[in-house]
């Protein structure tokens, strides 16, 4: 699908958009027929509702939509992406909305036209809207492109995206930019030291890989860490049914990093890019690892398996070795990495750690900004004892289920030579339709980091 704006149109369909607060007074100013119209129609502003107005011909000659009560608005986002699906088709121009609204808005109605469509047709969206006034309708162009090829990632079923259709996706993202990618594949992962990436992956019928990608030369360097776990069974510590029935997801941090790259790559900001994805599957056969075994890391870190279904932070913990030793000015990692972080905050917030002010700072204002919510949570390093089984170096899965999204994350720590470093421990999923965010895969955290970026980065 194409999530982008209507040509500007002077025959579009005024839509005002109205709180609760503010109909009276935008009525005082209407003729008398339409205020009896809406007074009929039992239009009062609230949130999500929609009311047209015909003219003599009975064709609608404007729209309003409900805005609500700021008490209402915080209860959820992208409200007139509900106002969008409750409209006939046409093409509709916003009126009476801030410029940071409109532009939030906008980006939520482009949104609320996704549909992964690959298996059966879907209907499309009838209602288009004309970029508003004053925002920058290129930027939530790619925005809005960036998070469907991250939906559409974690959307397609393991049968059709293992980790070479993984890799051929990047491929197809880099082309687009004209990025430079190279992939180091099965035996290779090996003899070039990666052996958590390779251990990991090797039961499955497709070959472990690690995929990097580069971009730009000049300015700061990013490089972006996303866990491309095709699909997690748990190993040898086989998940039960429920719990692996949603494991096409667990490449959702890699979705989320190829989105966010999109945009960092389109809108060209000025800054070197790397991504790295180690994409394998998790799978069950004679040569699977075991609980028990003792690796050593691309770092020299031995690791101690103590459930081969905390297998996400092996793989990241190579890539993200291969990360620092580049010494870029920030490394961020993405992944559907534990369920203690659902239980903690839920589905719809992005808990990310890191000991960065400045990324703090920087990522608390654009989440608000742009509507992507996030919450910080602790590399609280006297739990470093948690994850330190005496055996090996580190505790891949430590016993007693406490902290286990910080245990996770300074696990993943380690790995980063003590750089800047900011994790995100996402779902990557949509559990129930809202908004501009029908169930299934969605981006997380990656719109509130390419606002935040430029201040991160002093772009």
């Amino acid at each position: 699908m194409s999530l982008t704006f209507a040509p500007d149109n002077t025959s579009a369909i005024p839509l005002h958009v109205i709180a609760e607060d503010a109909l009276d007074a935008w009525l005082a100013d209407q003729p008398d027929a339409l205020r009896t119209w809406v007074g009929a129609a039992g239009f009062t502003g609230a949130l999500g509702r929609v009311l047209l107005v015909p003219d003599d011909a009975g064709t609608p000659r404007m729209a309003l939509a409900g805005y609500g009560t700021p008490s209402a608005r915080a209860r959820g986002r992208f409200h007139l992406a509900a106002c969008a699906a409750a409209l006939p088709e046409g093409t509709y121009r916003l009126e009476g909305l801030s410029k940071d609204q409109a532009g939030t808005e906008a980006l939520g109605w482009l949104l609320s036209h996704y549909a992964f469509d690959r298996y059966r047709s879907q209907n499309p969206a009838k209602a288009r809207l004309i970029a508003p006034e004053g925002v920058d309708a290129g930027r939530i162009e790619v925005i809005a492109a960036g998070e469907a090829l991250t939906r559409d990632l974690i959307n397609t079923p393991a049968s059709d995206l293992g980790p070479d259709a993984l890799e051929a996706a990047c491929a197809t993202i880099a082309g687009q930019h004209g990025a430079e990618i190279k992939t180091i594949c099965g035996p290779d992962l090996l003899q070039q030291n990666f052996p958590l990436i390779h251990t990991v992956g090797r039961a499955a019928e497709t070959e472990p890989r690690l995929i990097d990608m580069h971009w730009g030369d000049s300015g700061p360097k990013l490089t972006l860490v996303g866990k491309g776990v095709c699909f997690d069974t748990g190993g040898l510590n086989l998940k039960p049914g429920n719990s692996m029935a949603l494991m096409k997801k667990d490449m959702g941090g890699a979705a989320t990093v190829l989105g966010l790259a999109h945009m960092i790559m389109a809108l060209k900001l000025p800054l070197q890019l790397r991504v790295l994805i180690p994409a394998v599957e998790n799978a069950v056969a004679g040569n699977a690892f075991r609980p028990g075994d003792i690796l050593t890391a691309r770092n020299g870190l031995t690791v101690e398996i103590n459930n081969t279904d905390a297998e996400g932070r092996l793989v990241l913990a190579d890539a993200l070795a291969l990360a620092a030793e580049d010494k870029p000015d920030l490394i961020l990692s993405m992944a559907t990495l534990t369920g203690a972080a659902r239980v903690a905050v839920g589905p719809d917030l992005s808990p990310y750690y890191t000991d960065d002010a400045t990324l703090v700072s920087a990522l608390e204002a654009a989440a608000a900004k742009v509507a992507d919510p996030v919450w910080r949570m602790p590399f609280h390093t006297p739990y470093e004892a948690l994850i330190e089984p005496g055996i090996a170096d580190l505790d891949n899965a430590p016993s007693g289920g406490f902290a286990g999204s910080i245990t996770a994350a300074l696990f993943l720590r380690r790995f980063t030579e003590g750089l800047p470093y900011g994790h995100f421990d996402i779902y990557g999923w949509n559990p129930t339709a809202a908004p501009a965010r029908p169930k299934g895969g969605v981006g997380m955290g990656a719109r509130a980091l390419l606002e935040a970026l430029p201040k991160v980065l002093s772009l």
